[in-house]
């Protein structure tokens, strides 16, 4: 039976002393649970400036939070001047005209910016303004390299090319001498993280075609091939709600449950949607239907969810009548593209599902949803998103989340890019939250749910399938934690002048307090 929540979260330790930056990796077990290591937050010594450095008992707190290069050592200046003169070195040898040079510069501009970035992924320096130093502890107390010729590559003081890493991982060449957590907190210590060719090859060949292409066969081919893998996978981290997005946390001085972040989660979004019984409420994506569900059953909506997963559909169906709103929650087995347009939904709800719809499509998506929309209804859109001060740690991350995690999610960008497709399409954004560090205390849940199954996911699908997810678990709380990656919650309407803004007005925080009182 799969068993989730632990009573504690997993604590990282940080250096045994004031002295020392030494690690614990090496000393700890393999095949410790998480739970076993776990201990009250630690006071860290490299904090600056802050008395309430990652302080509540929710939050998975950094041992070792290094600076990586990325956007502010990248010269983009540099970049333009060879876009204009490689092509200009070709036109003098071939002695074309100025158009040709320009529809050249056109052609080359992709090539010479991707080449750019990928030497200088290998090359750049780290930055200088660090808070912390790292441990140098030899690349053997982090992993066990069984391969020889990879060992003879990396030993010592030589760190692996992340990509390299997580392939050889994956493929049992590598075993990691503790909690996977632990060691990927410490992991500017052991690792790099530059543009591989096998990255390169990802990303033309794999990443580019399905940006530009996003059919309905593609997408469901995609889907059906990641969410029908049995609901006993997803069980033995989502837990018994189901819900694969971001929960909230509600109480900052206790450790939440999985089950609660996830309730504090939807009741938010109900509230935040102003939802009343009788509304027609539309969830896209909406996953096994809990939100569907939920909304049904605590404010009486009449709710249909939307999926392309056969087993979501019929989990979600059998959910509802469980819990007494079969009549009121249904689940549909459907493309997005697909929905019914009328009726129109007083609310509308899609939970990090746009994600998939892609930058190409994601316009012509917006534009759906106005149109399914009431005049005086909202939208609501939670979505994951990247830093635009990137760093090059974020690309090597959401390329493996491309491969390996949410296949056609590559309409995850920076918030001001998905404020300006809400914009043209017509909607007015009404309010944006940023809820990373939120979604780092789910992962972490999921992550000690998923460890603590280890022996019943292992017989079921195998030690690369367990391998896979215990990364992408362990190495996303750091990532949603440090901003490399978030999760925006957006509430919009119809950009329309007969809007009710008024209904959507709340008090200022502090309000009613005497000015200059002690928050």
């Amino acid at each position: 039976m799969m068993t989730s929540d632990a009573a504690e979260p997993v604590a990282v330790a940080p250096a045994a002393d004031a002295g020392s930056t030494k690690p614990t990796i090496a000393a700890e077990s393999a095949a410790a649970a998480p739970a076993a290591a776990a201990a009250s937050v630690p006071t860290h010594l490299w904090t600056r400036n802050t008395k309430r450095a990652f302080w509540s008992p929710s939050i998975y707190a950094p041992s070792l939070p290094y600076e990586c290069g990325g956007a502010r050592e990248y010269n983009i200046y540099l970049l333009y001047a060879l876009i204009a003169l490689i092509p200009y070195m070709i036109k003098r040898v071939l002695g074309l005209s100025l158009g040709s040079y320009i529809v050249l510069t056109a052609i080359l501009a992709p090539l010479i910016g991707a080449l750019s970035l990928l030497a200088h992924s290998w090359i750049v320096s780290t930055p200088t303004e660090q808070i912390c130093a790292l441990p140098n502890e030899p690349l053997e107390s982090y992993m066990t390299i069984l391969d020889k010729e990879l060992k003879a590559k990396y030993h010592g003081s030589n760190k692996i090319p992340m990509e390299e890493f997580f392939e050889s991982y994956f493929n049992g060449d590598i075993d990691l001498t503790g909690d996977a957590l632990k060691i990927f907190e410490q992991r500017y210590d052991w690792a790099f993280f530059p543009i591989t060719l096998n990255v390169a090859k990802f990303f033309f060949l794999q990443w580019i075609p399905e940006l530009l292409w996003h059919s309905k066969k593609q997408d469901e081919t995609q889907v059906r091939d990641h969410y029908d893998r049995g609901d006993d996978f997803y069980q033995a981290f989502l837990g018994d709600r189901m819900v694969y997005t971001s929960g909230l946390v509600g109480d900052l001085n206790k450790r939440e449950t999985l089950e609660e972040l996830q309730d504090n989660k939807m009741r938010d979004v109900c509230e935040l949607m102003q939802m009343r019984a009788g509304d027609r409420h539309l969830d896209i994506g909406c996953g096994w239907g809990t939100l569907a569900a939920f909304a049904a059953r605590n404010y009486g909506t009449e709710s249909v969810g939307i999926t392309l997963g056969r087993n979501q559909t019929a989990f979600g169906n059998a959910r509802a009548a469980k819990w007494g709103v079969g009549d009121s929650a249904k689940i549909m087995c459907m493309d997005y593209r697909d929905i019914p347009r009328r009726p129109r939904y007083h609310r509308i709800t899609c939970l990090e599902m746009a994600e998939h719809v892609g930058v190409r499509k994601f316009q012509e998506f917006l534009l759906q949803v106005r149109d399914m929309l009431e005049d005086d209804g909202l939208f609501y859109m939670q979505i994951a998103g990247l830093r635009g001060a990137w760093q090059y740690e974020d690309f090597s991350w959401g390329l493996f989340m491309a491969k390996y995690i949410f296949p056609g999610a590559d309409a995850s960008c920076p918030l001001n890019w998905v404020v300006a497709q809400l914009e043209s399409a017509g909607f007015e954004v009404r309010s944006t939250s940023t809820i990373g560090v939120h979604y780092s205390v789910t992962l972490g849940r999921w992550y000690e749910n998923w460890m603590r199954n280890k022996e019943q996911i292992l017989a079921s699908y195998g030690k690369r399938w367990f391998r896979i997810w215990e990364i992408f678990l362990a190495w996303s709380i750091i990532i949603a934690r440090q901003g490399s990656s978030t999760c925006y919650q957006i509430l919009a309407h119809k950009n329309r002048n007969a809007f009710d803004r008024t209904a959507l007005m709340r008090p200022p925080m502090g309000f009613g307090m005497p000015s200059g009182a002690p928050q």
